[in-house]
């Protein structure tokens, strides 16, 4: 699965500033309240709540903002406008796919929220199916390595990759990925929608540490960018897409050399 996932990647690069956005909250509340919705409001019962809970706990959202994001998703807390999940596509500089995952309770704004995005960072939004087909969901665990307190020091953690591979498969995922996060070593493990939760609670039964579950689109193919305006353009679309409170998600197919990528942030 090697480069598959180059844009979150990319993204782990900019969390500090990331992590800094007031969106953040609104972002992972509004998963809260559309998972307590479509499902049970107990996240025993409800992995995808479940999974928008671990989320919010991890972005540091205080648990009276979850427990009331839990309510309103199950109509406790008055009749706000319902949230709905649109997907939209565009191109981006170059002709970079971009797939993006909204929550709205107002489709033409966000719809002329992302016209503009993508006016200003040399893309355009397109039609409905015009980038879809290139790209595949997978459900990714993301599995810490990272160093543990001995004493008063730390010490990295060995990894042992065969030992890995056996619970991966036993767990029935399709493929892992090593990579490295500000909190060091970690491994994104992939595997079908459907087997999401299953791999999670299997990992985890191995002595696994689940850092994050989540459903992602993979681009099929990536397209090397080298031009250095084209990498600006494209990282600061990603950037203006990912500020918007109503995009919870923005993935595109672009592949960025390491050190032009740096340049360009």
């Amino acid at each position: 699965m090697a480069g598959h996932s180059k844009w979150a990647n990319i993204k782990r690069q900019k969390a500090r500033v990331d992590a800094k956005r007031a969106n953040v909250f609104t972002k992972v509340s509004r998963e809260i309240i559309v998972a307590a919705r479509n499902g049970v409001p107990d996240p025993a019962g409800n992995f995808q709540l479940r999974t928008a809970i671990e989320k919010a706990k991890a972005a540091g959202i205080p648990n009276d903002n979850i427990e009331r994001a839990i309510a309103k998703g199950a109509g406790k807390l008055g009749t706000d406008a319902p949230l709905e999940a649109i997907q939209y596509e565009g191109y981006g500089a170059g002709g970079v796919a971009v797939l993006i995952e909204a929550l709205t309770d107002n489709r033409n704004r966000t719809a002329a929220d992302l016209r503009e995005a993508f006016s200003k960072n040399g893309g355009n939004l397109g039609e409905t199916g015009c980038v879809n087909w290139m790209f595949e969901q997978k459900g990714i665990v993301e599995l810490s390595f990272a160093p543990q307190k001995r004493g008063r020091k730390l010490e990295a953690v060995e990894i042992d990759e065969d030992a890995l591979l056996e619970a991966c498969l036993e767990g029935g995922a399709d493929a892992y990925e090593l990579i490295e996060t500000e909190d060091g070593q970690a491994a994104e493990v992939f595997t079908e929608v459907g087997n999401l939760e299953a791999l999670s609670q299997a990992l985890k039964e191995q002595g696994y540490t689940v850092a994050q579950v989540e459903l992602r689109w993979i681009p099929q193919n990536t397209i090397e960018v080298t031009d250095p305006d084209h990498a600006r353009s494209l990282l600061k679309l990603m950037d203006a897409l990912d500020s918007l409170d109503d995009v919870q998600n923005a993935t595109a197919n672009f592949d960025i050399a390491e050190d032009l990528m740096l340049a360009a942030l």
